[in-house]
């Protein structure tokens, strides 16, 4: 016979189950067992279509396997790994992966939570202001990127001649963006940034419209300042949305490829994982490499998404079991 999990008096225990846990209550498991049963399917199909790659990768990267001799084929066991491991190369690939990511979520994070605000207080033109801020985010990766490489080109691009313009001619018209490390990853980064904060405000905003505002005026006529009422009313009941915020866009941003790619190729230490990977298998056909590769970016996907879930504790079931 099932438990079933009641809100106990105070100072009274919880219920708990044989292993010490709190009782999940019969509504509870009712909704999860929904829940399973509507993703189901879904959650089957996209594992059928992902498991067959995923296992392909993980078996070629303990081969030697280069494309172009295929009869030159044998097993290396965890020999790629730690030719990978031991390359300074694959170490500058993590670290300007890390950089990028750090510094993208932070700011968007930032500038989204900001627009979220705004497009949640402003009442006209609310739909208008929501459409402005999404057009960039509709816009393709690929096409972005390719305007921002042609905005800040030395020959095509548009950016010198205007820091030309408001420097009084100090700045110089053959400044090359992309001749450097620390410009380049400035391009990448503020396209980057440019490109998502719009879906970083969306669901920043989702949890602002989740907000009583009967809480927020409460607090006002109590003579909370806006800063007491942001850390106090706001954030904490915003707990669940942020992280799942900085959740996708952490992932998504840990993959960056189509920037770096198009941008710089890689060219002045710009290297990124999934570029790294490119290379190996696409450029240099090394397919056992670029397998082994491949398998440590999606290790280090799921690492981020335990550390983000686990770490975090955040309720996103609202606190209903």
């Amino acid at each position: 016979m099932s438990s079933v999990a009641t809100t106990a008096p105070a100072g009274q225990p919880r219920e708990t189950d044989r292993r010490g846990k709190p009782a999940i209550s019969d509504r509870a498991r009712g909704e999860r067992a929904l829940g399973w049963k509507l993703a189901g399917p879904a959650f089957v199909i996209m594992l059928l279509v992902t498991a067959y790659p995923i296992l392909q990768a993980v078996w070629n990267s303990f081969f030697s396997y280069r494309l172009t001799d295929p009869a030159a084929r044998k097993l290396v066991g965890f020999g790629n790994y730690a030719t990978i491991l031991s390359d300074s190369l694959f170490w500058l690939a993590v670290g300007n992966t890390l950089f990028i990511t750090v510094v993208t979520v932070v700011i968007e994070l930032i500038i989204g939570f900001a627009l979220a605000m705004l497009m949640n207080r402003v009442v006209w033109p609310r739909k208008a202001l929501r459409t402005i801020v999404l057009i960039p985010y509709s816009i393709i990766t690929v096409v972005s990127a390719f305007a921002w490489f042609y905005g800040f080109q030395v020959s095509t691009g548009f950016i010198n001649h205007w820091l030309n313009a408001i420097t009084v001619g100090t700045f110089p018209l053959d400044f090359n963006w992309f001749g450097h490390w620390w410009s380049a990853m400035f391009v990448i980064c503020a396209s980057e940034i440019w490109k998502t904060t719009p879906f970083m405000s969306l669901l920043l905003l989702s949890g602002l419209a989740q907000i009583d505002g009967a809480m927020e005026e409460a607090a006002k006529v109590d003579g909370a300042t806006f800063w007491q009422r942001m850390f106090r009313v706001i954030l904490p009941n915003m707990k669940a949305a942020i992280m799942v915020a900085v959740l996708f866009r952490t992932l998504d941003a840990f993959r960056i490829f189509d920037n770096v790619f198009i941008m710089t190729q890689g060219a002045q230490g710009t290297t990124t994982f999934s570029l790294l990977a490119y290379d190996q298998t696409i450029n240099r056909v090394e397919i056992g490499m670029g397998s082994a590769i491949s398998v440590l970016l999606f290790l280090s996907v799921l690492l981020i998404a335990a550390i983000f879930v686990r770490g975090f504790k955040v309720d996103l079931t609202g606190g209903r079991g």
